[in-house]
């Protein structure tokens, strides 16, 4: 069966992480146009539980590159860190002379993780629509303590995702995505029967995407991707809980 198309749904199947980019900064135009595009995204309550940090001193750009192993990010048009913020909300019950213990708990903690994905989709979206490109990056977990220092970033806010943006330098292929049969369900969760023999032919389909693709190209597959992902050491980023409830989250 086809499936409908129109711009926006051309611009949403046919997106691939940019990773080179060309020496061309933002305007200042374009930068806020992005904002503008993350502000109006989806927030839960309209809390609007997020802030976004623009990078732009080399040396902490440079120092976020170590942090995510990501050198190339410092060639980017543009870094912006998205975080996690319910430290304004929290001026606003101390104005008030309001309790301020949910915005310490679990949830609120989530809810500013769903609108700071959400923003940071939006970003995506619109600069695509520009016709620059990115990459949205959870790397900044890797010492998530040393990207709250060097932004200064207060209680009750945590950096959740990097994204550089900027003109592409080269134009990637499509990875291909998992069966959908594996991924969507009817009224409640349940695996395909056959949901060995089709991860079987999306391995396949990965691998020849991999082997065959015009950069770094190499031998992979959606399982041995997942397998390696799970063999990394558990040292990797075991501070994250830590971080988070020292910044005044998940205290209920």
């Amino acid at each position: 069966m086809a499936l409908l198309t129109n711009i926006i749904l051309d611009q949403l199947l046919n997106h691939t992480s940019i990773r080179h980019f060309q020496a061309k900064p933002l305007t200042k135009e374009q930068v806020q146009t992005l904002i503008e595009a993350a502000q109006h995204a989806s927030t839960s309550t309209f809390s609007q539980q997020y802030s976004i940090v623009s990078v732009t001193e080399p040396d902490v750009k440079a120092q976020l590159a170590d942090i995510t192993g990501h050198h190339w990010l410092v060639n980017s048009g543009h870094f912006f860190v998205m975080v996690a913020d319910q430290y304004r909300n929290l001026q606003i019950a101390k104005a008030h002379n309001t309790d301020p213990y949910i915005l310490h708990t679990t949830d609120k903690f989530l809810a500013s993780v769903f609108d700071t994905a959400i923003a940071t989709q939006n970003i995506m979206v619109a600069a695509e629509s520009m016709g620059l490109g990115g990459t949205i990056m959870g790397s900044i977990l890797n010492d998530s303590k040393r990207v709250i220092d060097l932004l200064d970033l207060p209680e009750l806010t945590f950096p959740l995702l990097g994204l550089a943006i900027g003109y592409p330098a080269d134009q990637p292929e499509i990875k291909p995505r998992l069966p959908q049969a594996e991924m969507h369900f009817d009224g409640s969760y349940k695996l395909p029967t056959d949901f060995n023999a089709q991860l079987a032919e999306y391995d396949a389909d990965v691998a020849n995407y991999y082997g065959s693709r015009s950069s770094n190209d190499r031998i992979e597959s959606f399982s041995h991707h997942i397998v390696a992902e799970l063999g990394r050491s558990h040292e990797v980023r075991k501070e994250l809980l830590a971080t988070i409830k020292r910044q005044g989250f998940l205290l209920d």
